[in-house]
């Protein structure tokens, strides 16, 4: 490693100090990556067997859209992973081990075979198919290839993780019909169905020999149906791969180099692969006691990987991220705002961590006393980035006018000046015990958070005891006024139960008299009705008799009308006939008289006169 330059840290890490004044966590919505800090431990594995593993982070930096997929492959020694179509943009790095990369796409009429070695990195575009060899070494050292997978077309580093990063081409092609797959091969259906039929393989097996025509000759069928190769078998395949270049992030000099470090990035400029790919990478290597002194990246989002070593990572919020929603914002982003909130925060990172530092946000990675801290990553810009450093030579404070600076913080000019002066290092500086001295903050931080929580929940407890006994007190007066009450209304009760009885006596008294006068009015009305019935019976049998009586009267009468009728009848009768007779005897006398005249006049005049007379 390097050696140190005997420099004083006091005043740096009183900066420091000064400056991330308040240690606070950095909360998320909840969801596993939310925060800056990933820990190994809790990557989700995705693929494992036998000959190796992959394992996945999806890590956010708080903001919106700033969602990253990594995924970690470990590949065993003489190990395949099979052959992937790439949906996103790829960029990788290869942190142990060696192996092949082998890899085509829609640019390239060859197969490119890309030698891998530790300290590689390198950009596959989407569309790819490609697979991976891990070489069979002496070492027998495994195949690490650190990958971020970003979905640049759409610009919504999310899609990733919704769409997959990759899809296995014995999938794409089995998941289309027999039929089809016959017709678009021009092989017999038995060869299908010998393809079609085979038990699926995971995604990573035993290496298979190199003169292996089964799978060779379909790897070459495969690309050539995906990416229009000429090749028709393993012998064309090899006779056309092209190999292709990394990059050697190890082996390369550093950007930035002394006794507390060095510090190097990747850029288009370096490696031609990246342009189009806003990913850029870089590593860090801090020596013992070292830190990469306060700085914020005024295009890029870094998204590190630690590969040894532990240290502090120090990350400060801007002065409006650490408010959860602005009064004048919309609904909307003011709802987005509350989903993720940003506090400064120091966190101890180690080997296999992935921490994530928004762009504008101020940051200090620390290293401590006994051991050194590395770490790569991936920048979401493939362009030259130049970090604004706080504190050294080359401190962005320094270009201000002092005056104006001193305004800011409300000092003297002279208080800046040594603020600012004494710190002759930049970019990388001693800082020996800072680590230690943030761990301890930490852990104080901690302490204090747990003891904060003790008394909290003491305090709790305390009130609890405290509500209980005044809820028993309450329960007690309770009961009390419930056994006052009950004994009120048991006393009320029973007077109104005396009450009830009086009540009921006087009125079983008054339903005696009630019978009695009922008992007596009934007999009354007995006597009362039998006396009427007498009376009824008497007036019925008077008016009986009076009826039978004027019955009789009027048949007396009837009968003397009809014998007064009769007799007057009789007269009639009487007098008709005497009417009668006398008519007959008139009409006699006359006819008589008629016979005498006649007789008269025929005897004599004489006679007839005498006659009349």
């Amino acid at each position: 490693m390097f050696k140190r330059a005997c420099v004083s840290s006091l005043s740096l890490f009183l900066f420091l100090a000064y400056f991330c004044l308040h240690a606070k966590g950095w909360s998320g919505n909840g969801d596993w990556g939310a925060g800056p800090l990933f820990p190994k431990d809790k990557r989700e594995t995705i693929v494992s067997t036998e000959y190796g593993e992959i394992s996945a982070a999806q890590v956010s930096d708080g903001t919106r859209r700033g969602s990253y997929h990594l995924q970690f492959f470990t590949l065993e020694p003489n190990s395949l992973f099979l052959p992937v179509l790439l949906h996103t943009d790829m960029v990788f790095y290869v942190h142990t081990g060696s192996g092949k990369l082998n890899w085509a796409n829609e640019e390239k009429e060859k197969t490119t075979l890309t030698a891998l070695r530790r300290g590689d990195v390198y950009r596959l575009k989407p569309g790819t198919v490609f697979y991976l060899q891990s070489n069979l070494e002496s070492e027998r050292e495994k195949l690490r290839i650190y990958a971020i997978f970003v979905n640049l077309e759409d610009g919504d580093l999310n899609e990733v993780s919704s769409i997959g990063a990759y899809s296995s081409i014995s999938d794409l092609v089995r998941g289309f019909d027999k039929k089809v797959l016959q017709a678009a091969f021009e092989v017999s259906e038995e060869l299908i169905e010998a393809i079609t039929n085979a038990t699926k393989p995971p995604a990573i097996v035993h290496n298979v020999p190199a003169r292996s025509e089964n799978l060779w000759g379909w790897e070459a069928r495969f690309l050539k149906a995906f990416i229009g190769s000429q090749g028709h078998s393993i012998y064309d395949l090899e006779n056309k791969k092209k190999a292709a270049k990394t990059f050697n992030i190890r082996d390369a000099d550093p950007d930035f180099e002394n006794c507390n470090g060095r510090a190097l990035t990747v850029t288009t400029k370096d490696m031609k692969v990246l342009k189009g790919s806003n990913i850029g990478i870089f590593m860090v290597n801090l020596t013992k006691g070292s830190m990469m002194g306060p700085h914020w990246n005024p295009l890029a989002t870094e998204i590190a990987v630690v590969l040894e070593g532990q240290g502090i990572v120090r990350v400060v919020c801007s002065s409006n991220t650490t408010k959860s929603s602005s009064s004048n914002t919309t609904k909307s982003s003011s709802s987005n705002s509350t989903k993720f909130k940003c506090e400064n925060r120091s966190f101890r990172v180690r080997e296999g961590d992935v921490f994530v530092v928004p762009r504008f946000h101020p940051m200090a990675q620390m290293s401590f006393n006994n051991g050194s801290l590395v770490f790569m990553g991936f920048s979401t810009a493939s362009k030259l980035n130049h970090p604004q450093f706080l504190a050294g030579e080359s401190s962005v404070l320094r270009t201000l006018d002092r005056d104006v600076l001193a305004a800011a913080f409300n000092v003297s000019n002279t208080t800046m000046d040594q603020f600012l002066t004494p710190q002759r290092e930049s970019i990388i500086l001693d800082c020996t015990s800072c680590a230690e001295e943030e761990a301890r903050m930490m852990e104080e931080e901690i302490e204090k958070k747990r003891q904060e929580e003790e008394a909290r929940k003491e305090e709790e407890e305390r009130k609890r005891k405290e509500e209980e006994a005044k809820e028993e007190e309450e329960e007690k007066k309770r009961e009390e006024e419930e056994a006052r009450k009950r004994e009120e209304e048991e006393k009320k009760r029973e007077e109104e139960e005396a009450e009830a009885r009086k009540r009921e006596e006087e009125e079983a008294k008054e339903e005696d008299r009630r019978r009695e006068a009922a008992a007596e009015r009934e007999q009354e009305e007995a006597m009362r009705e039998e006396d009427e019935r007498q009376k009824r019976e008497r007036e019925e049998e008077k008016y009986e008799k009076e009826k039978k009586r004027e019955e009789e009267e009027g048949k007396a009468r009837k009968r003397e009308e009809e014998e007064t009728k009769r007799e007057e009848d009789r007269r009639r009768e009487a007098a008709a006939e005497r009417e009668q007779e006398e008519a007959m005897r008139g009409e006699e006398e006359r006819q008589k008289r008629e016979g005498e005249e006649v007789k008269y006049e025929i005897g004599g005049g004489g006679e007839g006169k005498r006659a009349e007379y």
